[in-house]
């Protein structure tokens, strides 16, 4: 690799994963010269629940309209998934698919896919025509000066310097931007804790393989996920608010396994299941609390955000989302050489007017999967009330009805008056 030391730039990208390469994607779409540096060399793993729901999609297409077949054709790392199966602690399970008539539509609406895989899949993307990579980049430290900013990242035991008058940081939950520029201090009241493994062998998945949220009673008022993959394999992990974790002294990955043991709902799916490698954990910054996202010369996106879905874990989606605003916010600094902190506020507009009512309406579900009745009851009533399992069906692909659910009234609605018909 040739050995540059120094570099300059208007904007630069610090990570490379969903949110950093969708960015990169972007603005190598506008014809925008940047840097995107990433800490580590790719193809590499991300601890994640693996499942890309239809909202990645439709970036994806955004972006380009290929991008979405080699999806569908790759059946290798990608496998379509047509619905979830909920399941409540009482063990009664519901399936409801992401769109009406599954036989009707070819292509499935979401997909699951390893993050090895994905994150791959968009890095490979990026022109170099446009984009300057640099892998193995771990960014170690940020001056702010009058223009800009100075970075300095280790590469091989080099310390190499850039200067770049735009951040768009992308660097996860331990963003070194996030922790310098903002007054964000972790809340365990909107952070979880996760664990994930991978399993070979699991049975009695859906035949139009759909995702499935468990929410055990052991593990309440978190869930435990399983999600089948290509080759036969599954992804299966639990995720739990970090306050209860800390409240009730909860040893996660000892929880984990006692369920998948002893639980009736799922037990006998894991008898001649063989997990594969170790259980691994990770945080997950929940988007149910505003932040500051953007300041002077620079923005936060997908998890350096904290813009994980709060009820169902999915962050994937709403990091491209914000890594699209991001770069689209980076190109009207350029035009218009403007980085102040005043001009950067509209990407934290947009990225809140299109995101927040939907994450506040997902805190509001959360606050109340505590509630075990409320969950047997819901899915009571979904099981003997076709009218009903058929409305939240229409919510995944009817977006004016998913925007009448953002509103609590409507929730409340369709939970004691609909359900009772």
């Amino acid at each position: 690799m040739q050995n540059f030391q120094n570099y300059s730039t208007d904007i630069i990208i610090v990570g490379a994963g969903p949110a950093g390469a969708t960015a990169s994607l972007f603005l190598c779409k506008s014809g925008v010269k940047h840097i995107i540096a990433d800490k580590a060399k790719f193809p590499r793993d991300k601890i994640c629940g693996d499942a890309l729901s239809g909202k990645v999609m439709n970036v994806l297409k955004k972006l380009n309209l290929n991008y979405a077949q080699e999806i569908y054709n790759n059946t290798e790392n990608f496998i379509g998934s047509y619905g979830v199966k909920f399941a409540a602690p009482n063990g009664k399970c519901i399936d409801i698919p992401f769109k009406k008539d599954l036989e009707a539509h070819k292509n499935a609406a979401g997909f699951i896919s390893k993050r090895i895989n994905f994150d791959n899949f968009l890095f490979s993307k990026i022109d170099e025509e446009f984009a300057t990579i640099l892998q193995n980049h771990q960014l170690k430290k940020i001056e702010k000066v009058s223009d800009g900013f100075h970075l300095t990242f280790q590469f091989d035991g080099i310390l190499v310097n850039i200067f770049s008058k735009l951040i768009i940081s992308a660097e996860g939950d331990r963003s070194l931007v996030r922790k310098q520029f903002t007054t964000y201090k972790l809340d365990d009241n909107h952070y979880c804790a996760g664990l994930r493994a991978y399993y070979k062998g699991v049975t009695d998945f859906h035949s139009k393989n759909f995702i499935e949220l468990h929410f055990l009673p052991e593990l309440s008022p978190g869930y435990f996920w399983i999600f089948p993959l290509p080759n036969g394999e599954a992804n299966v992990g639990v995720g739990l608010l970090s306050k209860t974790v800390s409240q009730k002294k909860i040893n996660l990955r000892k929880a984990m396994q006692l369920a998948i043991e002893n639980n009736p709902t799922i037990k006998n799916r894991f008898i001649n299941a063989t997990q594969i490698g170790e259980t691994k954990g990770w945080g997950l910054p929940l988007g149910s609390k505003k932040q500051t996202i953007c300041g002077d010369g620079f923005m936060l996106t997908g998890d350096a955000a904290s813009l994980i879905d709060p009820f169902t874990g999915e962050g994937i989606a709403n990091a491209m989302i914000s890594g699209i605003y991001a770069a689209q916010q980076a190109v009207k600094c350029v035009e218009q050489n403007n980085y102040s902190s005043q001009f950067m506020q509209e990407y934290e507009t947009i990225v809140f007017k299109n995101l927040w009512s939907e994450l506040k309406l997902s805190h509001k579900i959360q606050r109340l999967s505590k509630h075990a009745w409320l969950f047997n009851y819901l899915i009571n009533k979904c099981e003997k009330n076709e009218t009903l399992r058929d409305t939240i069906t229409v919510m995944f692909d009817d977006v004016d009805l998913r925007n009448k659910l953002k509103k609590p009234s409507f929730y409340f609605k369709l939970l004691f008056n609909k359900a009772q018909k």
